[in-house]
């Protein structure tokens, strides 16, 4: 989770009360606490409020928590003054763009830094590292409207920033540090993305790095935002950098972006979602019998809009920014926190029922203790991955069974896996700086066509790692087991062909054992030999 640095000037300025008061209430809106300092405080919020990862946006929903403001933050967008022409080839590289001028901005050091980090915080949150979204922001001094929003060639040269010397898109993307940290982002593309002004000056090369023309410092007071992406993620990050400017007294103007096909578009859209809410919502999920004007008072506490209307149900305006709020249980987690807590009165069962374990419990532990018993290491990883290291790097075909993240925030975190063994890889990875051997298991749960199966896995690296050493520890824990099974020729690809095995049980095909294939090894970064199983509980 992304750890968000607050200057105490700035927070005690923009929040209207003193630090001691701002620090002691944080972490009843959700946060943690990491560092207090004596210039500033290290606070660590969720990845589901990216509205927070900034001072202008913690200052906000504090003023509203404390009381000092309460109810829905509006921020007037004036008519435009630029437009944006949009290529037409560029639908097929980077489609969505979003745009804002933000003008009469008055910066120090201390706000160029907080917008930097948050331009940053908001690329690994809501951007999935740059791919689903980037964001680029200009000073206006320099540069003149229209702008154009094309595809290039790659071998188009301008001054990328912290560079003095023209470089092509190509130079870019090998000798420019975020070029080649980013350059698999378009990767295999015929054109590049760039936005230009009327005179061809590059405002950016997204999403790899702005023009050094339009670089931001203490002086600048206008600014272009442009936000490029894949979904329109692209728009709540251009919400939440507008309006955190905003809370710094800059106003908002909409930018008129034209499209090839000749349709428009003003961006930033700033008007709230209307939801509605009733006072037996809140019952059911909270336990808390409260009046509808009550629930309104909460909203209004967390910086919605909230009215009661005459049926007793609560029409409430959700702020653009918030992106977290997708169904009412996400407005009612709201009234839980604005309610607090501690206020609410824990109450036992009306029913009593008697405990025992169950039987999927007892076959974890059963397993656990014959797995130690054999001198294995139980490890516990995540069940979110991610298709590169499920199929990929396993050298196994993508299958159709996978149950998808519909709201990744992460590259490395899109998916349930369905097999156990590409996470004991990575652990197998990630502690190459351990003495060999290492004995690992993991008895835990996988998604296959949405439904749960309990399974076991086991990989064991050291130099002389073979098949026979893996076939000797299934052949005890079935035995263990008392199981009846059959050992047949295999055709997964993870393991090594001649050195692989299927595991039946009833002409079932349950698991797979044997010596893993050595360009799964190098996938993994792994210079020793490692064989493994795995096998299907329940």
């Amino acid at each position: 989770m992304p750890v968000i640095t607050l200057d105490y000037k700035d927070l005690e300025k923009l929040t209207g009360t003193d630090r001691k008061t701002i620090i002691s209430h944080i972490p009843m809106i959700g946060a943690d606490v990491e560092r207090v300092e004596n210039d500033h405080v290290d606070i660590e919020f969720f990845p589901s409020r990216p509205d927070l990862y900034s001072v202008e946006g913690t200052a906000r929903a504090m003023r509203g928590f404390l009381g000092i403001e309460k109810g829905l933050c509006e921020y007037e967008v004036r008519p435009y003054s630029v437009e944006i022409y949009k290529d037409v080839e560029i639908d097929k590289i980077r489609p969505v763009l979003g745009c804002a001028v933000v003008r009469n901005v008055k910066f120090t050091s201390s706000s160029i830094k907080s917008l930097m980090d948050l331009q940053e915080d908001l690329h690994w949150a809501i951007g999935r590292n740059r791919k689903k979204v980037s964001i680029g922001v200009h000073d206006m001094a320099h540069i003149r409207p229209p702008f154009k929003y094309q595809a290039v060639d790659p071998d188009y040269r301008f001054v990328p920033l912290d560079f003095s010397e023209p470089m092509s898109m190509r130079e870019i993307l090998k000798k420019h540090p975020k070029g080649v940290k980013f350059a698999h982002l378009v990767e295999g593309l015929p054109k590049y993305p760039l936005i230009t002004d009327v005179d061809g000056n590059v405002l950016s090369f997204p999403p790899i790095i702005n023009g050094t023309l339009t670089r931001v410092h203490e002086g600048t007071t206008d600014l272009f935002i442009d936000v490029t992406g894949l979904s329109d993620a692209v728009y709540t990050a251009l919400i939440i950098v507008a309006t955190a400017l905003a809370e710094r007294g800059g106003c908002i103007e909409f930018v008129r972006i034209i499209n090839a096909d000749g349709t428009e578009q003003l961006t930033p859209d700033m008007s709230p979602e209307i939801r509605k809410v009733t006072s037996e919502e809140v019952l059911d999920l909270l336990g808390i019998d409260i009046s509808p004007e009550y629930i309104a008072q909460m909203l209004e506490r967390m910086r919605f809009g909230a009215k009661v209307q005459e049926n007793g149900i609560i029409e409430v305006q959700v702020p653009r920014y918030r992106a977290d709020i997708l169904d009412n249980s996400d407005l009612i987690e709201d009234i839980a926190i604005a309610y607090g807590y501690k206020n609410i009165t824990p109450v036992l069962p009306m029913n009593a029922t008697i405990g025992t374990q169950h039987y999927i419990s007892l076959e974890r532990g059963y397993i656990r203790t014959i797995m130690v018993g054999l001198g294995y290491t139980e490890v516990m990883p995540f069940t979110l991955t991610s298709e590169k290291v499920h199929f990929e790097w396993m050298c196994r075909p993508v299958t159709d069974d996978v149950t998808y993240v519909m709201h990744p925030i992460s590259e490395d975190q899109t998916m349930v896996r369905t097999t156990l063994l590409p996470n004991l890889m990575e652990i197998l990875s990630l502690n190459q700086h351990r003495e060999l051997p290492q004995r690992i298991f993991e008895v835990g749960e996988v998604v296959v066509n949405d439904k749960n199966s309990l399974h076991l896995a086991a990989v064991s690296i050291h130099a002389n790692a073979n098949f026979t050493e893996i076939r000797e520890l299934f052949d005890a824990i079935m035995r263990e087991k008392q199981m009846v099974y059959e050992i047949v020729k295999s055709e997964d690809s993870a393991f090594l062909e001649g050195r692989r095995a299927d595991v039946l049980v009833n002409g079932n095909k349950v698991g797979v054992l044997g010596e893993l294939n050595p360009q799964v090894l190098v996938n993994f970064g792994l210079a020793q030999p490692v064989v493994g199983f795995e096998i299907k509980l329940f």
